[in-house]
């Protein structure tokens, strides 16, 4: 709904960027963690999901007035990126490229899930949940509580265990959509 919005008003206004771009960092780290360890679901969910958010990143990039501080997000997630890369693939001993990698990835996931949580003091200041997004709530419940059950069934506590906050910030997200309803919203 926010790419949606994006594309009608030719605007990013009220939509946060933070969660997208941690979000494709996130994507990422998995790829390269379903890679090393031969996980197709992990695989195909997150070349899709780090295809999707590139291209909300770059969507976001051309509506946005101020595009210098996007672009230096945007390079300063590539060089996170890249020195994860050279970091596993060069200094790491491949018997323990797997837990490197799952831990990184793990830090990587629980800082999605806590992004969207920035706004929070603005939300209850405010008395208004304007500048959070409900469809990505409920996105985010689903993933996460979907990759929890999944970790659990491999039993992978790299999976697991990061995907917790997810649920934990959906459930916070939602009670503060419960507590300032939409129709409470007054304008800026």
């Amino acid at each position: 709904s926010d790419l949606r919005q994006m594309l009608a008003t030719k605007s990013v206004e009220n939509i946060q960027f933070l969660p997208f771009l941690t979000t494709d960092a996130n994507n990422l780290s998995w790829l390269g963690y379903g890679c090393l360890k031969g996980d197709g679901t992990v695989i195909t969910v997150n070349a899709i999901g780090a295809a999707l958010q590139t291209l909300y990143i770059l969507v976001y990039l051309y509506y946005s007035p101020a595009k210098r501080p996007v672009l230096l997000q945007v390079l300063l997630l590539l060089a996170v990126v890249v020195t994860g890369y050279g970091y596993f693939s060069v200094l790491v001993d491949v018997g323990t490229r797997l837990t490197h990698l799952g831990l990184f990835c793990s830090v990587f996931t629980i800082t999605m899930y806590l992004s969207p949580l920035a706004d929070l003091a603005k939300v209850v200041r405010s008395k208004s949940t304007r500048c959070l997004s409900f469809p990505l709530t409920v996105t985010t419940l689903v993933a996460s509580s979907s990759w929890t059950l999944y970790g659990l069934q491999l039993h992978d506590l790299y999976i697991t265990v990061p995907n917790v906050p997810g649920i934990i910030t959906s459930l916070v997200r939602f009670w503060l959509f419960q507590r300032y309803k939409p129709e409470q919203d007054k304008p800026y």
